[in-house]
C-alpha cells in the first residue's frame, strides 16, 4: 500500500519561493555556454566535476564552493570547475541516507517538501555567492521541473541508466547529461542510453503528454563496474577509452564525449586513489589524439576533510556517504590538472 503524506507543490510555486534573479540567470547562461562549447568541441578547456559525494550540510558545502571559486579564477584559461551539489543519492538496497532531498537534516526523519526547499535554496545561494553553477544527479526524473533553471550539468547514475523514464527525460534537457555505465560494466547499455537521450520522444511527464527534441549534449561517464563476485573492476584505462571511441563510431551520435569518474568502482571506493587515476587519464589523453578529443573531463569526490564519518559524528565538512578526498589534496590536484591538460 502507498500512503499519501502530503501533496508536493508545483514547480512554479517552488521556484517563486527561491527564484533565480535576472543576474543569476545571466551567470547560468554564460556558464552553460562555456560548458556546452567543451562538449561540442569549440573549446579545448577541461571540465572537472568535483565536490562532496552528498551535499549534507549547506554551510559546509558553501564553504567548499567558496574555495573552489577562488581556484576557478586562477585556472580559468585551462579548466571549468563544476561543483558537485548532489542532493539525492541512490542506495543499492534502499537503506541509508538518501540525500538532502529526503532529509534536510540527516539526523531527523525524512521530509521531502522541506528537502526540496532546502536544496533549491542551497543551489541558488551557491550561484549568487560564488557564480559557480553546479551538477546534481537525477535520481527522480520528476524533480527536473524544480531544478531545470539552476543546474548546468546532470548525471544519471549506474542504477538509473537503463530506466526508460530517465532516458526520455534526458532527451528534453538542454544541459550536458552524463550517462554512467551500469554497475555490471556493460558499455553497450551506456551507449544505448546516450542514443535514447539524443533522440526525440513522446511520453508522459508530470501528468502531461510531452514531446522532446533530443539532447545533443548527452554523453558517457565511465565509473567502473562490479563483477559477479562483488569485486570492483576499473574502466578508465587507455584500452577502455579506445573501446568507448569504437562504440561511438558504430552509432550516429552527436558530440562524442566521455567523463571519467575517478571514484566509485574505478577506485574500488579507495578515495585516496583518485589523484592517481586522474593522472593516468590525462596521460592517456596525451598519448592519443582520439582520446584527447573524447575525454572532456573527470569527476572527483572531494570535501573539506579526508574520508567519511557516520551520521551523528558531526565532523564539519566530512562525508557521511562515500569517502572523499580532503581539501588540501583536492586543491593540489586541481592545480596539477591545470598544468597537465
Amino acid at each position: 500500500m502507498i500512503k499519501r503524506i502530503k501533496e508536493m507543490p508545483s514547480a512554479d510555486v517552488i521556484r517563486a519561493l527561491y527564484p533565480m534573479e535576472e543576474e543569476l540567470q545571466e551567470v547560468k547562461k554564460q556558464r552553460d555556454s562555456m560548458i556546452k562549447d567543451v562538449f561540442t568541441g569549440v573549446s579545448d578547456k577541461f571540465i572537472v566535476i568535483i565536490g562532496p559525494c552528498s551535499a549534507d550540510n549547506e554551510d559546509a558545502v558553501l564553504d567548499y564552493i567558496y574555495r573552489l571559486a577562488k581556484i576557478q579564477d586562477k585556472v580559468a584559461d585551462k579548466l571549468i570547475l563544476i561543483p558537485r551539489i548532489y542532493t539525492n543519492k541512490p542506495r543499492t538496497t534502499g537503506e541509508g541516507y538518501k540525500g538532502m532531498l529526503h532529509q534536510p537534516d540527516p539526523e531527523k526523519a525524512p521530509d521531502m517538501l522541506s528537502g526540496l526547499l532546502s536544496i533549491r535554496k542551497m543551489h541558488v545561494r551557491s550561484i549568487r555567492e560564488t557564480h559557480l553553477t553546479a551538477a546534481d544527479e537525477m535520481l527522480y526524473p520528476a524533480n527536473w521541473q524544480y531544478m531545470e533553471d539552476i543546474l548546468s550539468y546532470v548525471a544519471i547514475g549506474a542504477r538509473s541508466v537503463e530506466n526508460q523514464q530517465h532516458r526520455l527525460t534526458v532527451s528534453g534537457m538542454e544541459v550536458p547529461v552524463g550517462m554512467k555505465n551500469p554497475t555490471s560494466g556493460d558499455l553497450s547499455v551506456m551507449i544505448n542510453s546516450v542514443v535514447a537521450g539524443q533522440g526525440s520522444h513522446n511520453f508522459i511527464y508530470t501528468g502531461w503528454e510531452v514531446e522532446t527534441d533530443g539532447n545533443p549534449l548527452c554523453h558517457t561517464i565511465l565509473r567502473g563496474a562490479v563483477d559477479k563476485y562483488g569485486k570492483s573492476m576499473s574502466n578508465y584505462h587507455y584500452e577502455d577509452l579506445m573501446r568507448v571511441i569504437e562504440l561511438y563510431e558504430t552509432h550516429n551520435l552527436k558530440n562524442p564525449a566521455c567523463i571519467v569518474d575517478a571514484n566509485h568502482s574505478n577506485s574500488g571506493k579507495k578515495w585516496e586513489q583518485q589523484p592517481r587515476i586522474v593522472k593516468e587519464v590525462l596521460h592517456s589523453r596525451h598519448l592519443s589524439p582520439e582520446i584527447h578529443k573524447l575525454v572532456k573531463g573527470v569527476m572527483i569526490e572531494s570535501y573539506l576533510e579526508d574520508g567519511r564519518q557516520e551520521i551523528g559524528e558531526e565532523c564539519y565538512g566530512k562525508s557521511i556517504t562515500d569517502a572523499c578526498l580532503g581539501w588540501d589534496k583536492s586543491e593540489h590536484l586541481l592545480y596539477e590538472i591545470a598544468e597537465r591538460v
